[in-house]
């Protein structure tokens, strides 16, 4: 229904009218079924108009909590923006500048005047841009707009990371425990260990690079720690000072929801398991987490709802904590604002969060209580993003979606997106895809339909991160729950390579490569529903053969195609025979393919000219030569390709704007030097040079943008 609620949104007409009411009317009914413990009392009052100052899947999220509750919504949207998803859900829409943020999204003065332009009553920040802004909070104030987050002295008191933890102190809240005093000999080590708790970190005081620092988990380790550490300090940086503070062994980032009112009320609506992380940005979160037993959970709930009340905390927000290999938590911060994981909370709870902030905002106390709020189920989400995870876990992707399709046709599945069929994703705002939610009665369950969910999304114009997601939500330590915020690097030490396919696999693959390539031959020989072999033989053929080599991985696998109605047989020479049977059509992006007896979903995602029959397996592209055997054995007398030299060229790894060029034409240049930097969605990258050389060309300048592979700078080897 909001997939087709967004189609006919810019549709006019009595019969689009007609079909929109419809939509909206199937949406609501299934809101009410997923937020099936949203306490509220329908006669209580409600604002008529809400603006959000926010874009993407955040805006889509907050207008369909406004349509379930009959409040007219308001978007806000850059130039870029004016086509977007989130613009036609809305009722009304008012453009506040150029795509860049800061001339948009970023633009106070633009907002505000949109704000008074359509009369809204309240704006809902989302997440990001203004969300944590106290000036803006303080301007709608001024305006009698109700900003739908928390009052503005309690942002600020938890955005100044010093003065947050002074009141988690004083809130009695666990903070990272630490002397950063100067400890003066071992046996003040030991005693400061002692009073600390192990395992610490004795480190120098003007350490740096690994250097002067021990990890001690026992008393003798602290002195031979204390020793080797200060003499190491000396030695490396002519200062023995040092510090010990609590080491946080086998980090969990796990945090807990919390919903205030103002009227004194708080609860916590459990925890998020939000380990698995790549440059401090979460990739996959869960709730509630394999590792909180119920008194901890407990326990870190009852710590976040003290700091919630300590600051005069009013609206939804999140305590973030570390928890260590002993299930010890301290306090990292707290976000005073809308997370972008809350449906997994929703999920297992039942409470639509935006409907509660909304209340809140309007005034009205909270009607749940801390015994309403329990686990119901495991839900997991995968951050579906516009990235290449073979780079650095995943660097940003920019493109037209030319197909897109979401899983919502299977059963606890949930799409936050905020992107559809032929959407643009640009340089310009962050490049998330879609928040992919399952749900199930236990997290095995969960996991299971997140497989599913993943084997089945259609995304084809930009590269995306599904390869790695797929492969995480099946890996043997993530499965038992064994994760840290270390997973990635620990799992993955030489960067992600793709789903590493077992010779069963490999088969699978081949065979179902050879079906496409009979399938599509079966096809040339047929017209008008005839096949063209009844001309020649004067009686339909039932049955054909083909001799193939599918080439893999490095491999060449001959095996004999046969088919008869129903189905194919594929016979590896000197291995397995595998029976497909005849269920998906070329035209088919995704393939159920049913592999002697078992179900096996692959997606199409290509067939070349030259024979080459590229399939999704498990998350990962995999790319077969098939051939006939004769093709085959011509093939042998064609030339080979060569590599092209790369080395001398500086590509642009991603789209992305050049901040700097550090080179001219003819200066010379080090192996591994800086040749530019260049900004990509909100990350600095610098890029170098793989040789010596001599700087031939520079192709762009600092402020111009560059597509993906697009060459910077050339340079000539040194003679």
């Amino acid at each position: 229904p909001a997939a087709m609620l967004s189609l006919l949104s810019a549709h006019r007409g009595p019969a689009a009218v007609a079909m929109r009411t419809l939509c909206s009317h199937s949406a609501a009914r299934q809101a009410d079924a997923i937020y099936w413990n949203d306490k509220h009392d329908s006669n209580e009052s409600r604002f008529e108009k809400i603006l959000i100052a926010n874009r993407g899947e955040i805006a889509c999220r907050v207008i369909n909590s406004c349509k379930r509750l009959g409040i007219k919504s308001v978007a806000v949207h850059s130039e870029i923006d004016a086509s977007s998803k989130f613009v036609q859900l809305a009722d009304e829409a008012v453009c506040i500048g150029p795509a860049p943020t800061s001339k948009s999204y970023l633009n106070m003065e633009a907002i505000l005047q949109a704000v008074k332009q359509t009369g809204a009553q309240a704006v809902h920040p989302g997440y990001g841009f203004l969300s944590e802004n106290t000036v803006f909070a303080k301007r709608l104030e001024d305006l009698d707009v109700v900003f739908l987050g928390p009052n503005s002295k309690a942002i600020r008191a938890m955005g100044d990371k010093i003065e947050s933890k002074r009141i988690a102190n004083k809130a009695k809240v666990n903070c990272i425990p630490g002397f950063d005093g100067e400890v003066k000999d071992a046996d003040e080590a030991v005693k400061i260990a002692n009073e600390i708790g192990y395992p610490v970190m004795i480190k120098a005081s003007a350490g740096g690079g690994g250097k002067g620092m021990r990890i001690a988990w026992n008393d003798k380790q602290a002195r031979e720690g204390y020793r080797l550490s200060q003499e190491e300090a000396k030695s490396s940086f002519g200062d023995d000072r040092m510090l010990i503070e609590k080491f946080i062994d086998k980090p969990r980032h796990i945090e807990v929801q919390v919903l205030c009112d103002r009227h004194g009320n708080a609860l916590y609506l459990n925890e998020r398991e939000c380990s698995i992380q790549r440059r401090n940005q979460k990739v996959i979160e869960e709730a509630p987490s394999v590792y909180i037993d119920p008194d901890t959970r407990k326990a870190m709930g009852a710590q976040a709802t003290a700091l919630a009340k300590a600051v005069g905390y009013d609206s939804a927000g999140t305590v973030e904590f570390l928890v260590d290999s002993k299930k010890n938590f301290y306090f990292l911060e707290m976000n005073t604002r809308l997370q972008v994981e809350h449906p997994i909370t929703e999920c297992i709870t039942g409470v639509d969060i935006v409907h509660q902030m909304i209340r809140v905002g309007k005034g009205h106390p909270l009607l749940l209580t801390q015994k309403d709020i329990g686990v119901k189920g495991w839900a997991v989400e995968c951050r579906v993003y516009a990235e290449d995870p073979y780079k650095a876990f995943g660097l940003p992707s920019i493109g037209r979606l030319t197909t897109y399709s979401e899983p919502t046709a299977l059963e606890n599945v949930r799409c936050d997106s905020g992107i559809q069929e032929g959407s643009e994703i640009s340089i310009y705002y962050d490049p998330m895809i879609c928040k992919l939610v399952t749900y199930g009665k236990d997290r095995q369950s969960a996991l299971n339909t997140m497989v599913n969910a993943l084997d089945n999304y259609v995304i084809r114009g930009v590269t995306h991160n599904i390869p790695l997601l797929r492969d995480i939500v099946t890996e043997n330590r993530f499965v038992s729950g064994n994760i840290t915020t270390n997973y990635l690097p620990e799992v993955y030490p030489d960067g992600f390579r793709g789903k590493q396919f077992s010779d069963r696999d490999r088969l699978n693959i081949a065979a179902v490569s050879a079906v496409v390539f009979a399938k599509n031959d079966l096809r040339n020989k047929t017209y008008l529903k005839k096949d063209r072999s009844n001309i020649v033989a004067g009686e339909a053929k039932k049955s054909f053969d083909w001799d193939i080599v599918a080439s893999l991985d490095g491999k060449d696998l001959l095996c004999r195609v046969s088919y008869k109605e129903g189905g194919f047989t594929v016979a590896f020479e000197g291995s397995e025979t595998l029976q497909i049977k005849d269920n998906f059509s070329l035209a088919n992006k995704v393939i159920p393919a049913v592999i002697n007896g078992d179900s096996v979903c692959m997606q199409m995602m290509s067939r070349s000219f030259d024979e080459r029959v590229t399939l999704q397996y498990m998350g990962t592209k995999c790319t077969t030569i098939v051939r006939t055997a004769r093709a085959y054995d011509l093939s042998k007398f064609m030339p080979v390709r060569s590599d092209k030299d790369t080395s001398t060229t500086i590509k642009a790894p991603m789209p992305g704007l050049v901040k700097s060029i550090g080179v001219t034409v003819g200066q010379t240049v080090a192996e591994g030097q800086e040749i530019c930097v260049l900004e990509a969605m909100k990350m600095q990258n610098s890029l170098s040079c793989a040789i010596a050389g001599k700087v031939k060309a520079v192709h762009f300048k600092a402020g111009e943008t560059v597509n993906e592979e697009d060459v910077i700078v050339e340079l000539e080897p040194l003679a």
